[in-house]
């Protein structure tokens, strides 16, 4: 039987959130909230405690786009009978208020957009006792293997699907590839000599051709459109993606066990705290 460390009473629990908003496309032109998002965690076992989503309908309903290039897009439609910003204000700021804040790129766009809409309807913002932006954590520590480091890019990096640029399912996937970076990092941790920068290295492909003789012959390609070798491209590796995903749900039980050197921790220890 697994024995997992339980959430310390009264310990600060992490929200991770996400706003979809309309896109300006001229000078002058603001964004409108459309859809929140967010799920409350236990930072010593990283479970779910609580969800939280809801479309935002905008004052200007013109700002939405009649369609969207995404299937699962919000568009006009979608949000002309959702409730607006004050309707759901409180529920907001009763998950926000007094926990972690966490998400990907949230310093520079999420939390300023949440100081705005709560200055629009003339109420205090919700306060954080510390932010954990992914995108400035995972750069430092994880280094750019994945890319450029958008959402999309690590999520395809890990084979954890594609981004539905909607709030709940990106806070959910947001978590997903944390987990699997500070498996990333243990792992490396644990053989630094043999898989520390082994992402570095340029990856070869066996190919064969025929000789003149007929025969066939094998060499060696260096292919420039495969990505950086690294833990999450080795394909070669004997388990299925099933047993994988088992595998990674062990080891994070014990990220949780070890206190002493939690890798989670490294990550978060970069986070702004306040």
């Amino acid at each position: 039987m697994e024995t997992f460390i339980p959430c310390q009473e009264g310990s600060a629990e992490i929200v991770f959130f996400d706003l979809e908003t309309t896109v300006p496309n001229r000078t002058g032109q603001r964004f409108w909230v459309l859809e929140f998002g967010a799920i409350v965690v236990c930072p010593r076992k990283l479970v779910e405690l609580e969800s939280f989503s809801t479309l935002i309908r905008p004052k200007d309903l013109s700002a939405v786009a009649l369609r969207s290039s995404r299937c699962d897009g919000i568009t006009r439609e979608v949000v002309a009978n959702a409730p607006e910003f004050e309707e759901v204000a409180d529920k907001i700021f009763s998950l926000l208020n007094g926990r972690i804040w966490a998400g990907h790129n949230i310093q520079r766009f999420d939390c300023v957009r949440i100081k705005e809409v709560f200055a629009e309807i003339g109420s205090p913002a919700p306060l954080s006792v510390g932010i954990i932006d992914s995108l400035g954590v995972l750069t430092e520590k994880f280094g750019r293997r994945a890319g450029n480091m958008k959402m999309a890019s690590l999520a395809t990096y890990f084979g954890l699907g594609q981004q539905k640029h909607r709030s709940l399912d990106d806070v959910r996937m947001n978590l997903e590839v944390l987990k699997h970076c500070a498996t990333v990092l243990f792992l490396e941790s644990s053989l630094p000599s043999i898989l520390n920068g082994s992402w570095h290295s340029t990856p070869t492909i066996t190919t064969r051709s025929r000789s003149s003789t007929g025969k066939l012959t094998c060499r060696e390609e260096t292919s420039r459109k495969s990505p950086p070798t690294s833990i999450g491209h080795q394909r070669t590796v004997p388990y299925t993606r099933g047993s994988l995903g088992k595998m990674t749900e062990r080891v994070k039980n014990l990220l949780c066990k070890a206190q002493g050197s939690h890798p989670i921790n490294n990550l978060l220890k970069h986070s702004v705290l306040r």
